[in-house]
């Protein structure tokens, strides 16, 4: 990590964090207070997009041909201060935008983002301020990041991604602080959603200290900004019993302006592949969240669900019902994630239909009309529950 600081002091903005009137301090919310009541929405497989005709598990940085168009390349319309409006009508208070930034970058070795690309971002993050909304903003399906969590990679992969966040920073320092950062997202070795190695688990840890450091650094608002720490895999099972070292924030922060993220699609046969039908499991659910609050809760930090979400499923015999259950799942997962001041973000990727990877909410390309409506009664239901 001896030259993660070396290329700070080199750029020259460890030495010039400026500080902030004590007047202003107030206007900054803790992570728990920015969480609080928050029922959002992921702009799922739009930002993130690989750039048209690259793989996308390639693991290339760079800017090749047509990268600006990546976020049309898996099938999806442009989005549109339209689609954000839709999102605010239908009740959410909340948009967590997935970006990939790899194949954005103009100089690999400073690793900076296209211009043009950072403009179009800025667009989408404007449109959900100016609705008021919320908004988390990450690193999604950077490749080279989260398909190498290993000792041998640790330290290029952390001098990159320091670079890349302090470009990032940097472009969204003075935005206000409904805006919030997240490091990382599910870095995990290719095809291999099990239990962490030790060597996983520290190269997560290093990747999540590397990004805080770094935000802070620059300064301004970026000082007391809500960042966004995650588990491996962003599976909370595998941060919890200290597995997920905390990161060591400015002395005067402590723990009050840093959130843990997790990713829950429980269980994965009924929420994400669909073939379990009907789900009852309300104490399992409750036993995993009250885990993340003992562990992270309790201590300070803020709790963030990034995803979650159910696929649409059932038999053509029983779909009224499972979709009535399908209902029921959300308004216990959003009531109960709210209650304990968790803020939680339901997964869309514009997909429809019966089976796995359904999470499809609005139609896009039908001017982002509600299409799963059983989703959407569950969610507002549960977010009505939240503080009685």
């Amino acid at each position: 990590m001896k030259k993660i600081h070396f290329i700070l002091a080199l750029l020259g903005v460890l030495a010039c964090t400026p500080g902030m009137p004590a007047s202003a301090q107030s206007d900054f919310p803790t992570a728990q207070q920015w969480n609080q009541g928050v029922v959002g929405w992921n702009l799922g497989n739009q930002l993130e997009c690989s750039a048209p005709g690259q793989d996308g598990e390639s693991m290339q940085i760079g800017c090749p041909d047509g990268s600006i168009n990546a976020e049309t390349a898996w099938g999806n319309p442009k989005v549109t201060a339209k689609t954000i409006k839709a999102v605010k009508a239908a009740g959410f208070n909340a948009i967590r935008i997935p970006v990939r930034w790899q194949c954005h970058i103009t100089n690999a070795n400073a690793m900076s983002v296209d211009k043009e690309w950072v403009a179009r971002v800025k667009e989408v993050v404007d449109w959900c301020l100016k609705e008021d909304l919320k908004v988390i903003l990450n690193t999604h399906h950077e490749k080279w990041l989260e398909g190498r969590p290993f000792y041998a990679n640790q330290e290029e992969n952390c001098q990159k991604l320091a670079l890349l966040w302090l470009n990032i920073a940097s472009e969204f320092k003075d935005y206000d602080q409904r805006v919030a950062f997240a490091g990382t997202n599910e870095v995990h070795v290719r095809d291999n959603w099990n239990q962490p190695t030790e060597e996983n688990l520290a190269v997560q840890n290093a990747y999540n200290q590397t990004f805080v450091d770094i935000v802070r650094s620059t300064g301004g608002k970026n000082a007391k900004r809500h960042l966004i720490v995650q588990t491996y895999v962003c599976n909370p099972s595998f941060g919890l019993d200290g597995a997920l070292i905390v990161p060591t924030d400015l002395p005067e922060n402590g723990k009050k302006y840093m959130s843990v993220e997790f990713h829950f699609y429980n269980p994965w046969e009924y929420a994400g592949e669909g073939t379990q039908e009907f789900w009852s499991d309300e104490a399992g659910l409750c036993w995993m969240f009250d885990r993340a609050q003992q562990e992270w809760g309790n201590t300070g930090l803020g709790v963030v669900i990034g995803e979650w979400g159910v696929t649409d499923h059932g038999s053509a015999a029983k779909l009224d019902e499972v979709r009535q259950n399908i209902s029921y799942y959300c308004k216990t997962y959003v009531s109960e994630a709210g209650k304990r001041g968790f803020s939680s973000f339901v997964w869309d990727n514009n997909s429809f239909g019966q089976g796995a990877d359904k999470f499809g909410i609005f139609e896009r390309w039908k001017n982002m009309k509600l299409r799963a409506t059983w989703t959407m009664e569950g969610i507002l239901a549960g977010k009505a529950e939240i503080g009685k």
